[in-house]
């Protein structure tokens, strides 16, 4: 199995995205910075579909997991690339209060509410704003009461492609009531391409000094716990599988790592969140971000059930998830950074992935 790509600008075949969906038209559109980086996105949930980069021989890879049909993801209960919310990640027991009125959610991943629900914006078709070689703009209306949430929200997610290789991800919303918001876009990564085996061997940094312990059902305990001395240190480069079978609680809460890392705050807007590099490739990522928070997740879940790309199938740990955030279950924590948007306020959130080229 080869997994390498001569002409990442075929490799998919646009009409197999195409369908209509509750009267919205769903499409592949294709972004390329014309150096190193080619991209494919769905409007499907404004998922991206893969990512396309080249390797220590210059050979290129796709190093996002995804489906080559867009019935793959009408079926996908995994989020694959997709811009998750309104609330990404957990909320205990589907419910919070806000401004003195309860609100119930549904419970989709018992006993909690996962990724905004039943039908969140995963499963969504997005209106195009824009598209051209380099960006594409989507926008969604969340209308109020959508899966429990109060207020009409207005999202806008632009995807683009610089110069240094780097895909720019920037979120803008607003609401007519006031609402919680977490919004995230939930890839999954294999730097050796997809289909390459397991991740376990990636080196990976997380730029954080503590991250949030969890009970059995994945929720914050709402402390802050520091990783030294865990095994959620990765201030220094390790092996992602180095310490993923280790007898640790929190490790057995998650089946691996499933959890949520406090980064450090440099004092600049954009923050270096984490870097991983592919043991056979070579391919190198950074993530730099807005966001207080960033989940680690390491496909503990996958069960090689589904057919994705080039007829490969989503083994267990063959990816792993960078998804930045701010915490799992923030409205009912006060300790933690609010996620609460009003009227009259604009929610902007951005975050970077950046190739700056394959270790030799």
């Amino acid at each position: 199995m080869s997994f390498t790509h001569n002409d990442p600008g075929s490799a998919l075949d646009a009409a197999a995205f195409e369908q209509t969906i509750e009267g919205k038209e769903a499409r592949l559109y294709r972004l390329s910075n014309g150096k190193g980086l080619h991209v494919a996105i769905t409007n499907y949930g404004a998922r991206l579909v893969a990512l396309y980069t080249r390797d220590r021989d210059g050979a290129w890879r796709d190093v996002v997991l995804g489906f080559d049909k867009l019935q793959g993801y009408l079926d996908d209960g995994d989020y694959h690339g997709a811009i998750v919310g309104r609330y990404a990640n957990r909320i205990a027991r589907g419910r919070f209060s806000l401004e003195g009125r309860d609100y119930t959610l549904a419970i989709n991943n018992a006993p909690n509410h996962l990724h905004g629900g039943k039908k969140g914006f995963n499963a969504a078709v997005w209106d195009v704003v824009s598209a051209s070689e380099r960006e594409l703009v989507l926008q969604y209306i969340s209308p109020d009461g959508e899966e429990g949430y109060p207020g009409t929200l207005s999202l806008t997610v632009h995807y683009r492609l610089a110069d240094d290789d780097r895909l720019e991800i920037h979120f803008l919303a607003n609401t007519d009531a006031a609402t919680v918001l977490n919004v995230t876009n939930h890839a999954y990564w294999n730097l050796n391409g997809q289909g390459s085996g397991p991740v376990l061997e990636h080196e990976l940094f997380i730029n954080a000094g503590h991250f949030t312990p969890v009970d059995e059902t994945l929720i914050p305990t709402g402390d802050l716990a520091f990783v030294t001395g865990t095994p959620f240190d990765f201030t220094k480069p390790e092996k992602i599988g180095a310490r993923i079978n280790d007898d640790n609680p929190q490790l057995v809460h998650g089946a691996g790592y499933d959890h949520n890392f406090v980064l450090m705050d440099t004092g600049e807007e954009l923050m270096l969140a984490a870097a991983a590099t592919g043991d056979q490739s070579g391919i190198r990522m950074a993530v730099y971000t807005t966001e207080p928070g960033i989940q680690l997740y390491t496909g503990n879940f996958l069960q090689s059930l589904h057919t994705l790309k080039y007829g490969l199938t989503d083994e267990r740990r063959s990816a792993f998830c960078l998804e930045t955030q701010h915490f799992p279950d923030s409205p009912n924590q006060p300790g933690f950074p609010s996620v609460l948007l009003r009227p009259g306020q604009v929610f902007q959130s951005r975050t970077d992935f950046v190739f700056p080229g394959a270790a030799k």
